[in-house]
């Protein structure tokens, strides 16, 4: 075991873990591999001799004055060579000749030495990366398995699971990515860095990097939405009135903003200003929608807001899109409805209050503004609620709730035969556009007339 010290030195160097553990690794397994010699029963005790260089083994033994079992005693004249003062009834240790230890007994030492190096390993990559949990780490892609990508992250390996990675974000082998760490696990098998890049956090934490006030904590992002390839939304607020929140997380010219777009591959981000106001808030959050009005039900914690008609698509978005981030940025529950619309429903309300002598126009606006934005909302609503409208007695509301009834069911019958007619109309043309498309396949099949040749005639 010459040069052992220097051995151990190296490993531990290269593998990144304290040399003790090492030594401690190589007594566990001399110990081992001399009771598998000696005897599971055999007590012996292994130390590491660091001026020889070596690993001394002790097998303790009882000094008696007659032995019966060689292996466990030892005579008093054998002990005083080992220990002058050994008298009888004392244990000294007498050193073990590692030397006829066998092959399958240096293996046997060798698997428990490589296997306390992986757990100290992996104590060691547990330490030092559960410290880094919420950090964004860069890695290069190394293998797939089942879905799931491996991702080398210098001295430990992380996963980044399918349900973690962005639709449509395609990686190859040696590929350079960059991810937040989810979590970090301690199994049996080793420590689990599990990766991620498409939660909320790493949007904000890359916000963090490419703008100083974020960092600094001039600008806090109050809230973010994310839907992971396609669009987010991130609120921003300033505690420096000098600080314009929204144009620090842009930058001169998109610079910053766009820094995070690149990293998260094109993913569309609309940053908006946070406002202790929901009504103010609600409307920046479905930028870049313009909103006439505002209707809203603190009890509820819900919003009708009202859209000219040509923003009406644009405040919804793409597949609901818009108005599903914006849910998620506020917490309110946001119902669109375009001002034709709102016309519409204003007319409808006018018609059921004008049960009562001079009702009208002004009390279907009254009631929109309470948050009554149908003709059920109105069947349903409490008396008390209609007695407070100007000239409306308990009488004139249960007419009015009473009438707002019949016409949602005459709406409902209305919309249902506009359903009913526009479904005959489009069967109508489907069988036209198909009789066209029949008519025009005969008539090609048909053979052409042979023209007449100067026999015939």
């Amino acid at each position: 075991m010459l040069g052992l010290k220097r051995e151990i030195d190296q490993v531990a160097k290269d593998k990144g873990i304290d040399a003790g553990e090492i030594i401690a690794a190589l007594e566990d397994a001399m110990k081992q591999a001399a009771r598998r010699e000696r005897g599971q029963d055999t007590e012996i005790e292994a130390r590491f001799n660091e001026d020889l260089g070596e690993v001394e083994l002790f097998e303790f033994r009882e000094v008696v004055e007659h032995v019966e079992d060689e292996t466990r005693q030892i005579g008093l004249e054998a002990a005083h060579e080992f220990d002058p003062d050994a008298e009888i009834g004392d244990e000294i240790g007498v050193k073990i000749d590692t030397s006829s230890f066998g092959r399958i007994l240096a293996q046997t030492a060798k698997q428990v030495i490589i296997q306390r190096i992986r757990e100290a390993e992996r104590d060691t990559v547990f330490e030092e990366y559960k410290d880094r949990q919420g950090e964004i780490v860069n890695g290069i892609v190394r293998r797939f398995e089942k879905g799931a990508i491996i991702i080398d992250l210098g001295r430990a390996e992380a996963v980044l699971p399918l349900k973690e990675q962005v639709p449509r974000e395609n990686y190859r082998p040696n590929d350079r990515v960059r991810a937040y760490v989810l979590e970090v696990n301690k199994n049996a098998k080793g420590s689990q860095i599990v990766l991620s890049r498409t939660c909320i956090e790493m949007l904000t934490k890359l916000f963090a990097q490419e703008v100083p006030e974020i960092y600094e904590g001039i600008v806090t992002i109050q809230a973010a939405a994310r839907e992971p390839g396609g669009r987010s939304k991130v609120a921003v607020a300033s505690r420096d009135s000098d600080v314009d929140p929204v144009g620090a997380c842009v930058g001169m010219k998109g610079s910053r903003v766009q820094a995070v777009v690149q990293e998260l591959r094109g993913e569309r981000i609309d940053i908006v200003p946070w406002s202790p106001d929901p009504a103010r808030y609600v409307c920046s959050a479905l930028s870049p929608a313009q909103v006439s009005k505002v209707i809203i039900d603190d009890a509820e914690k819900s919003m009708d807001v009202i859209v000219p008609d040509d923003q009406l698509s644009l405040a919804i978005g793409r597949k609901g899109q818009n108005v599903r981030l914006a849910v998620q940025l506020t917490g309110w529950k946001i119902d669109i409805k375009s001002e034709s619309k709102m016309r519409e429903l204003a007319q409808w309300l006018a018609e059921a209050v004008s049960v009562v002598e001079g009702c009208g126009d002004a009390d279907a606006e009254l009631l929109l503004q309470q948050g009554i934005t149908s003709l059920e909302d109105l069947a349903r609503c409490e008396i008390e609620m209609l007695t407070q409208l100007p000239g409306i007695d308990e009488r004139g509301a249960a007419a009015i709730k009473t009438r707002a009834a019949e016409l949602a069911e005459q709406k409902q019958r209305e919309e249902q035969e506009a359903r009913l007619e526009a479904e005959r109309a489009a069967q109508a043309e489907a069988k036209a556009a198909a009789q066209a498309a029949e008519a025009a396949s005969s008539s090609s099949e048909e053979p052409a007339s042979e023209e007449p040749t100067e026999e015939t005639v």
